[in-house]
């Protein structure tokens, strides 16, 4: 293998794959970042066998070769060259990789590529469906954040993708909130499917897509247990949940008593301003919405009461429709469903204290999220 490159491509490819690079492995290639020429340009592939990441980067190919090297030497390395042209060359004898870079020059042991696993490509394969980059970038931050962290219900800890026409719908829920976004797609997608898929594995595909111009193709791999998403120069291959996902629609709430609409950025100060509070009492907020009558709009009082730290209550101007009433809320997942909701304003919508609060952006159709109340002696 011989090739030249730009360091400044280089350095971002690596970045882009160094992310699927295995934490601690008892394979010692799973360190390491694959590099191999690839029809006119220079491939590079990390797994840890979950998560697949394969990236692809202009070079000049002078001859055909591949070999591992590790990930973390050679990032090193690689970012702390100049910002000039690197030349490559594998010696095949002692797999050993040789990088010239204006006046430096390093050379790295590697472990021979075919002991590297075989990460699924697109192939020649039909994509399931396609996404425009930045709306399905927007859908996974909307989302994956509210999937579990914990592995005791493994499908808890993935994303419901439910595919179908041209809705596509995802959620996830921990068993303390639900967060559900529904989107149209431009073309219809060709079979109707359910996955479930690691948020994991889509918070870094919501990191890689940033920069993409071309849509996003997502394909299931013939036996149903990975998942590709595909750009012009990224690929990322996910292995799947096994199992049943719970039935959501029957979680979130179809009608409510009380309605509130707010300023959204003055509901984040002032959930912010109560969190100081709140994270020394069970991170317990209380919200009391009141109905100003025929004479005013109303009001949304949120208060947070710590024993051996003190307490705050603010009060925001709302539109509250119907009777008000109180509700105690983590204050974190608040601050989640808040962070969400891009939009000026936000709804919530209430029934009593012991049911859950609906949150939805004002002026958008699509998203949901649903938090569970606390119980306040």
């Amino acid at each position: 293998m011989k090739l030249s490159c730009l360091q400044e491509n280089l350095r971002r490819g690596l970045a882009t794959v160094g992310r699927a690079i295995a934490g601690k492995s008892t394979l010692p290639v799973l360190s390491n970042i694959l590099l191999s020429t690839d029809d006119g340009r220079l491939k590079l592939a990390a797994t840890n066998l979950e998560v697949g990441i394969t990236a692809w980067i202009g070079a000049k190919i002078d001859t055909e070769g591949a070999i591992t090297v590790p990930a973390r030497l050679l990032s090193d390395v690689v970012g702390s060259l100049p910002n000039d042209r690197i030349d490559l060359e594998l010696d095949n004898r002692t797999q050993t990789l040789k990088l010239t870079c204006a006046r430096f020059e390093t050379n790295i042991k590697g472990i021979e590529a075919e002991e590297f696993p075989i990460i699924p490509t697109i192939a020649d394969r039909q994509a399931s469906a396609s996404f425009p980059p930045e709306l399905l970038r927007d859908a996974i931050d909307q989302i994956a954040f509210a999937a579990a962290t914990d592995d005791t219900r493994p499908v808890l800890t993935g994303v419901m993708m439910r595919m179908k026409g041209h809705q596509v719908q995802f959620a996830a829920a921990d068993g303390f909130r639900l967060a559900q976004r529904s989107l149209e797609l431009p073309e219809p997608v060709i079979d109707a499917q359910e996955l479930i898929i690691p948020a994991r594995a889509l918070a870094e595909l919501s990191r890689i897509i940033g920069d993409s111009e071309g849509p996003v193709e997502v394909i299931v791999t013939p036996g149903g247990a990975q998942v590709l998403f595909h750009t012009e120069t990224v690929d990322l291959v996910s292995r799947l949940i096994d199992g049943k996902y719970p039935d959501i629609e029957r979680v979130i709430p179809t009608s409510y008593l009380t309605r509130t609409v707010l300023d959204t950025q003055e509901l984040a100060k002032a959930v912010r301003l109560a969190s100081f509070f709140a994270t020394a009492s069970a991170n317990i907020v209380r919200i009391a919405m009141e109905s100003g009558g025929e004479l005013g709009p109303g009001r949304l009082v949120i208060s947070a009461n710590a024993a051996e730290v003190g307490d705050n209550k603010g009060a925001i101007d709302a539109m509250v429709h119907g009777e008000g009433g109180q509700i105690a809320l983590n204050v974190k997942f608040l601050a989640d469903a808040i962070a969400a909701i891009k939009t000026p304003q936000i709804a919530l919508e209430t029934q009593a204290a012991q049911n859950p609060a609906v949150f939805k952006p004002v002026g958008a159709d699509g998203y949901v999220h649903v938090v569970m109340p606390m119980t306040v002696r």
